[in-house]
Parts: C-alpha cells; structure tokens; sequence
C-alpha cells in the first residue's frame, strides 16, 4: 500500500439508516485530499455513493438532516398486498426529483449497485443505466420494499448476498480500498443529545408504531407480549444479524486495505431522522482510520 494514497476505491455496506455513517466517512476522505475514484454500495451504501457519484451529496445532506420521525412516515407507501409492507416508490421518486437522475454510465465516478437476483439467486452488479433504477433495485429489503424487475430479472436488496460489496472493486486501478462496514461489533452506543430528539412530542413516535403495528397485524392471533421484541423488532434484527454473519465472511474471503466499523447498536434500521448523527459518527471512524494508514 501507498505512504500516500492518492485515489481509493470505497465500498459502502448495507445497514439501513446506520448508512448515514458513509456520508461522513467521505467527507473525512475529501478533508483529506484523497480523490474517491471508485464506489460500490449495498443498499444504503447504494444510496450515498450514487448520490455522491453523482455530485450530489450536499443536496442530498441538507435534505435528510432536516428528516424528523413524522416525516419518516410520509415517506413510507404502504402497500397492502402480500409480496412487501410499502412499495417503496414514493422515496424514490422524491430522492429522483431532489437529486435528479442519470445513467450510471455518465457519472465521472465509477459506480456500481449490488442488488440480489431471486431466481437466479446470486448477486447482481449494476453499473449501466438509470442511477435510481439501480439503487431501488439494490435498497428493496425482502418483506419490506416490494421487489424490482429490472433487466429481465426480479431484484431485491443485495445485503441479502453481499452487504459489503467488496469484489467490484477488485480490479480497480486505485492505490487502496477502504470498506465500511455497517455491521461493526456493538460499543454500547450511546447518542448524544439530539436537538431533533428533545425537540419531539411523545406522538411523533407513532413513526415506528406504525409500523411496529402493521407488522404485527399480519400475524393473526398474536398476541403482544412486552417481554418479547415485536414483529418490526423481529425483522429488524435478523436483517441485522443475517447482514453482519454475511459481513464477516466476505471481509475473510476479499480483504480491503482498511475496513471502517460502524457498530450495529448506532441505530436502528428504520431511524432516518439521525442523518446527522451517523454521519458524524462516520466522520470520526474514518479520521482515525486515516490516521493510522498515515494519510
């Protein structure tokens, strides 16, 4: 490796709102004059590195640092069919218009969204055509978004096969590869205090009622029990453990130059409006990182 790298390859892992983290893991990488010449992203991880692929991110930042809980809500079209929970086009479509989309092709970044394909039941690189078909594609949580036909194929999220999409970037041309990993082992986590948080009424957790509530409405019969975690809790974490069980087996077989931890106790996979939290949790991982490559 490089005593002074002057490009990297970035891989962004999958992990729901905990992927605000990756904003702030570029941003540490640009104070530092390092030039982010190749992304691929899981999920999440889809999300940012298209966007800052696209040289959108500060737009995309002052946007989801204004998210609260409510609005959270509004953002999630609930489907009420069997195949997911939402549909998961209304923050698509909202993300097309505030950021505007492109063809992946076009991008002065190299950039590729890992997605999963159901049938044929391998991962799926997606590194031509729409920027925001490919992202949808790789953020549709299996139960959770409804599934993508795209290509001929029937895609759903690729942390489902690969939640930290390490071997896209392998023949890439950079001095090193840095990987986030949003699976990282728990630190006892704890928040600080958020201006957001204080500033909500005790109703605006209806966010996560909701969808706690619809969740548990599928399972007839079921009774709440508090002493056991509810069906949103349930999904939730299984998604996590399924993505940090997979996380680690990739980081064995495809070892980057730097792997970027970010506990899985930061947040939970629904938690949006802690945007600017995660993002300065990132922020803080990667500078250290950075400090001890001696960049």
């Amino acid at each position: 490796m490089p005593k002074k790298a002057k490009s990297i390859s970035l891989v962004l892992g999958s992990g729901g709102a905990r992927g605000h983290a990756h904003i702030g893991v570029i941003r540490a990488i640009e104070e530092r004059g390092i030039e982010i010449r190749n992304i691929a992203g899981t999920s999440m991880g889809a999300v940012i590195g298209g966007i800052y692929a696209a040289d959108k991110l500060d737009t995309y930042v002052d946007w989801a640092n204004r998210l609260e809980k409510n609005d959270v809500v509004r953002l999630l079209d609930f489907s009420f069919n069997w195949t997911s929970i939402f549909k998961g086009e209304r923050i698509i479509e909202v993300l097309r218009e505030l950021i505007g989309d492109c063809q992946i092709e076009d991008l002065d970044r190299g950039f590729t969204a890992v997605a999963t394909s159901l049938n044929e039941q391998r991962e799926v690189w997606l590194n031509s055509g729409a920027m925001f078909d490919a992202i949808r594609a790789s953020t549709a949580v299996p139960g959770v978004f409804a599934p993508v036909e795209l290509n001929g194929l029937v895609l759903v999220d690729g942390g489902l096969v690969n939640p930290i999409p390490i071997a896209p970037t392998l023949t890439d041309s950079t001095d090193l590869t840095i990987a986030v990993n949003l699976s990282g082992m728990t630190e006892k986590y704890r928040p600080p205090a958020a201006k957001k948080v204080a500033s909500e009424s005790a109703s605006d957790n209806s966010y996560r009622k909701k969808i706690s509530q619809f969740l548990s409405s599928m399972v007839e019969g079921d009774e709440s029990d508090e002493s056991k975690p509810d069906a949103a809790d349930l999904l939730v974490k299984s998604i996590d453990v399924m993505q940090g069980a997979i996380a680690r087996l990739k980081l064995a077989a495809y070892t980057p130059d730097k792997v970027i931890d970010i506990p899985r106790d930061a947040c939970s996979f629904f938690e949006f409006h802690r945007a600017e939290e995660m993002s300065d949790l990132g922020h803080r991982k990667t500078t250290k990182a950075l400090d001890e490559l001696g960049l």
